[in-house]
């Protein structure tokens, strides 16, 4: 498992700021990787410091276009859709914020790191038919003020997070990360194809 997590990391590496790109799709829809694109923009960003917005711009349009899937997904659903795909408690939390700032609240959970279950917010968003040029513009503006943040300490203190990142507990933390997001990724997964299949069968034509 850690040789599979230390490829899949070096895959993206490899790709720069498409690395972002891909990363930033991945862990804003259908996947569950915490910290990877912020680990990713530190790496780049210490190495090359001047192309820090450049990584800061496709981190954020990867997480836009992430959005753009989960939202084209989840609009369908509608209010009542919810019920099954997202927990009552968590629910009934996400719809209290959007109820009173709905364009805030979405900044600020893009600004939130992981555990923060941002994807959440997404599917309320949709479901609930919120605009998707306010969303998309809300995550946008998040996600470029995270990553900007993230750049900036990655140019002061980049050399610092990276001799950190290299201790063995400090590893063992990311490893364990990494691992929890394959899982929750095969999990998020299985669960959305379920839905899938038994919403198909619940709208199926009856056979006479």
């Amino acid at each position: 498992m850690e040789d599979l997590i230390v490829a899949l990391f070096r895959f993206f590496a490899r790709l720069g700021g498409f690395g972002l790109l891909g990363l930033g799709i991945l862990d804003s829809s259908f996947l569950f990787m915490p910290l990877g694109n912020d680990l990713l923009m530190v790496a780049f960003t210490v190495q090359h410091p001047h192309r820090l917005m450049y990584y800061a711009f496709m981190a954020t349009l990867g997480s836009m276009l992430g959005t753009f899937i989960m939202d084209a997904t989840s609009r369908k659903l509608g209010e009542t859709g919810l019920v099954d795909r997202v927990p009552k408690r968590r629910l009934d939390f996400v719809r209290k914020r959007f109820d009173k700032r709905a364009g805030l609240t979405l900044v600020v959970a893009s600004l939130m790191p992981p555990p923060f279950p941002f994807t959440v917010f997404i599917i309320v968003a949709a479901a609930l038919q919120y605009s998707r040029k306010r969303l998309l513009a809300a995550v946008g503006a998040g996600r470029a003020i995270r990553f900007t943040i993230i750049g900036l300490l990655a140019v002061f203190y980049g050399r610092q997070i990276i001799r950190m990142s290299k201790l063995p507990a400090v590893r063992w933390v990311i490893i364990g990360l990494a691992v929890i997001s394959v899982v929750g990724s095969a999990w998020s997964i299985y669960q959305w194809i379920k839905r899938s299949r038994s919403a198909a069968t619940s709208t199926a034509p009856a056979r006479t």
